[in-house]
């Protein structure tokens, strides 16, 4: 009798345990998030649906402010830099350009696919701003080259040596400092976190961040989730002045590994322009708002519905009619709920979220 009695108080425990843990790793959902998803859902004109995220579930809208990298005005950044002359507005080569209905850039410039198809991993860490602008100009560097300069440029050295008054590595950045940056000061090479990206290890300064689990359900993904352990909030590390230890040679001295190029930095606004600068020349640099309501994304394409801005986010673009952000910094805001189609006016997508102003270096040259 007493065995049978302690089997049934140990399955009672762990009936409890299991649903303690439920309990923990399910969070209850904010109120003021349950009524947004239920009026969001509510709305049946709506092209997308909502459901509450277990990364913000148990918070209140607007919870993604703190991952969202982009600083200040950005809009107003680049008119400054217009104002300056530090920037230019894209004017296309071919004023008579037709834009095919579909185009990805991987494709396009085969030369110079593993450069594109290198998506990289900014950790926990907000710093958008300068993978966007260090995987842009890797794209264009080759795609300007002919494929002559198949390398990336190091996320490490933009985001960590590179800031300005208003770009300080994991806290931020704005749109125009990679470009004045690289085009100042120049990059090194570099790829990603212990050589784990296409181009292995080898380069100066690979990315000294660990691989996160970013968004959406953990499944096979064997990275920690943001927050977890392996994977905590980042703090910016020293600006390396150094090449890694192992790096080959002709990439293993700081200073002569530094990449610049001539020529001036473009600015392009509206879906048109941003088409034809990614058709003409390749990936982009974008800046774009993210709105409290997104964190709730569950599918369909999305377009602003309800909730304040959250902040802003820059990411690489290489289709200019893509369904799907496909070049985000995993990190980043754009990708956190699961990653989403993003309505644009040209598109078969409703909406008013198209990238307003990108930059890019489609007329200059490296040296």
């Amino acid at each position: 009798g007493a065995h049978t009695a302690d089997l049934d108080w140990n399955s009672s425990f762990m009936l409890s345990f299991l649903e303690l843990v439920s309990g923990l790793t399910t969070p209850a959902i904010h109120p003021a998030r349950a009524a947004q998803i239920a009026a969001i859902n509510a709305n049946s004109s709506l092209t997308w649906r909502a459901a509450a995220n277990a990364r913000f579930a148990f918070q209140p809208p607007g919870a993604s402010r703190s991952s969202n990298g982009v600083l200040g005005d950005w809009a107003a950044d680049i008119r400054a830099a217009v104002a300056r002359g530090d920037v230019a507005h894209y004017v296309p080569a071919d004023a008579t350009l037709a834009l095919p209905e579909s185009f990805d850039s991987e494709e396009h410039w085969k030369e110079c696919a593993k450069v594109i198809g290198d998506i990289r991993d900014q950790s926990n860490c907000g710093c958008c701003w300068a993978f966007a602008g260090a995987e842009a100009a890797s794209d264009r560097m080759c795609i300007a080259t002919g494929g002559k300069m198949v390398v990336p440029l190091s996320a490490q050295d933009v985001c960590f040596c590179g800031g300005g008054l208003f770009s300080r590595g994991c806290d931020g950045g704005q749109i125009t400092t990679p470009w004045e940056y690289i085009k100042r000061t120049g990059a090194v090479t570099g790829g990603q976190f212990k050589g784990s990206g296409p181009f292995g290890r080898g380069l100066c300064a690979d990315y000294s961040l660990p691989h996160c689990h970013h968004h959406g359900p953990q499944g096979d993904d064997p990275y920690p989730a943001e927050g977890a352990p392996g994977c905590p909030s980042e703090h910016s590390p020293t600006c390396p002045k150094r090449c890694d230890d192992g790096s080959a040679k002709g990439h293993d001295v700081w200073d002569d590994d530094k990449i610049l190029f001539d020529g001036e930095v473009q600015t392009a606004s509206g879906e048109q322009a941003i088409m034809k600068m990614i058709y003409e020349g390749g990936p982009v640099e974008t800046a774009f708002s993210v709105y409290s309501d997104f964190e709730n994304y569950d599918g369909g394409i999305y377009k602003h519905t309800s909730g304040s801005m959250a902040g802003g986010c820059e990411t690489r673009r290489d289709a200019p009619r893509s369904t799907e952000m496909r070049r985000d910094a995993p990190g980043c805001a754009a990708a956190l709920a699961r990653g989403c189609p993003i309505g644009s006016a040209r598109s078969k997508m409703a909406g008013v979220a198209c990238p307003r102003h990108v930059h890019d270096t489609s007329r200059a040259g490296t040296r």
